[in-house]
């Protein structure tokens, strides 16, 4: 894809399909972000080559911060998108109550962000992407600023999020870190440094969501040693050494 006054973006075919989870890894600069803008509508139109959706399709992006409102409370941030949506306020309320509490997070309807860790604000800016039931989630790094533990559980409650739904959403995420991606993705997408073209698409093994002690099984390490190969194979030796 190609845009005017910057440089090409891959070639990069990917085709997301529903209820799968992907995951795009790269150095910084290879265009993952900007593959994820492109899937959500954000960025602008390519001059060259196509993003073709699903007409209907709704999707619902998890940026890397909370972005959430310091004014409103949980609540009020998390039925925000069913408010511009023109939903009944009764309804968004109550829907959104209950997207925090699938959260862990019923207790904290009134609590603003100023009142809430890393890890709580990262869990309402969650459920208001899941608020409105999405076809297509997309997460822009979103637990790369949490403490490993929070990390974890964020990620086991997004699991078990996924597929609590149906039908489940497809899942499209960025991260730098090859454990994340093999254990939260189906199959991982490795975007070259220069170029952003894939140059690798290594599938994970075993099922979802994760079964207790999965991160010591040989086939998870053996997947995340492939999967920093690759990653290694596509970072110019700047990349690399930084």
């Amino acid at each position: 894809m190609g845009f005017p006054g910057r440089s090409p973006l891959g070639p990069l075919d990917l085709i997301v399909r529903p209820g799968e989870i992907i995951a795009l890894v790269g150095a910084s600069g290879a265009g993952k972000s900007t593959s994820l803008r492109l899937l959500a509508g954000l960025e602008q139109t390519p001059a060259s080559g196509a993003v073709a959706r699903t007409p209907g399709t709704t999707t619902s992006f998890v940026f890397q911060a909370p972005t959430l409102m310091n004014w409103a409370d949980a609540l009020a941030n998390v039925s925000l998108p069913l408010d511009l949506a023109g939903v009944p306020r009764a309804e968004a309320r109550a829907r959104a109550a209950a997207a925090l509490a699938a959260v862990g997070l019923g207790d904290r309807q009134t609590a603003r962000p100023r009142q809430l860790s890393g890890g709580m604000a990262m869990r309402v800016s969650l459920a208001r992407a899941l608020v409105t039931e999405p076809d297509l989630l997309l997460l822009d790094e979103p637990f790369a600023a949490l403490d490993s533990v929070t990390r974890r559980r964020l990620i086991e409650d997004l699991h078990r999020l996924w597929a609590e739904r149906s039908p489940r959403p497809a899942i499209v995420f960025v991260t730098h870190d090859v454990e994340e991606a093999v254990y939260l993705a189906q199959r991982a997408v490795v975007l070259e440094a220069t170029t952003g073209r894939a140059i690798a698409e290594l599938s994970s093994p075993g099922t979802l969501p994760r079964p207790e002690g999965w991160r010591g099984d040989a086939r998870y390490r053996a997947a995340v040693e492939a999967l920093a190969a690759a990653l290694a194979c596509s970072m110019s030796p700047e990349d690399a050494e930084g």
